[in-house]
């Protein structure tokens, strides 16, 4: 039985596209993932690569993405119209075939942890992997973006699932969570 996963990452980066390129090719690294959609926005300052696989392959690649992206993207010279915390703003997994949003949930914390502690980048669980209620919804991670959180993740009431209570020095923070399909327009 196949099980399929969609992974869904949004990029701090939508005007340059050696870099988006740079991101995505680190994404198609991972035998078993397929790209099917890369959306750059030069207004947002923003990128949306949409890829599917199965949970462990779109683990890996989710990972390979951030890290590049981490390698990449400088959040302090980052200027852009939508909200954002990080490089890699947020990772959503969202269940396709033979895959319940326990198993996503399961993805996310998985992957959150690896961020932390390979990447140093701090994570926040989101949607349905979120552990406090307040955190389920993205715009309440997002509260003062990348700058306001610079701040204000030293405060108990803000640190971060995994990691340590400070940003990364040019990656900042990094959402993870699970949804079901999400129609943005």
């Amino acid at each position: 039985m196949v099980k399929i996963v969609e992974c869904v990452p949004n990029f701090s980066e939508g005007r340059r596209p050696e870099v988006i390129n740079e991101i995505v090719r680190a994404i198609q690294s991972v035998p078993g993932v397929a790209v099917l959609d890369v959306e750059a926005d030069a207004d947002h300052n923003r990128s949306v690569v949409t890829f599917v696989g199965e949970p462990a392959a779109c683990l890996e690649a989710a990972f390979a993405g951030c890290a590049a992206a981490a390698r990449l993207i400088n959040m302090e010279e980052h200027r852009g119209s939508h909200p954002r915390i990080g490089a890699t703003d947020v990772i959503p997994f969202v269940p396709v075939k033979n895959v319940t949003m326990a198993e996503c949930v399961e993805l996310a914390a998985r992957l959150g942890r690896r961020i932390a502690e390979e990447l140093g980048i701090p994570v926040y669980l989101y949607g349905e992997a979120a552990r406090r209620p307040e955190r389920k919804s993205l715009p309440n991670i997002r509260r003062g973006q990348y700058e306001g959180l610079k701040s204000e993740i030293a405060r108990p009431e803000r640190h971060p699932d995994f990691g340590p209570p400070r940003l990364h020095p040019t990656a900042g923070a990094t959402c993870v969570g699970a949804r079901p399909f999400l129609i943005a327009y």
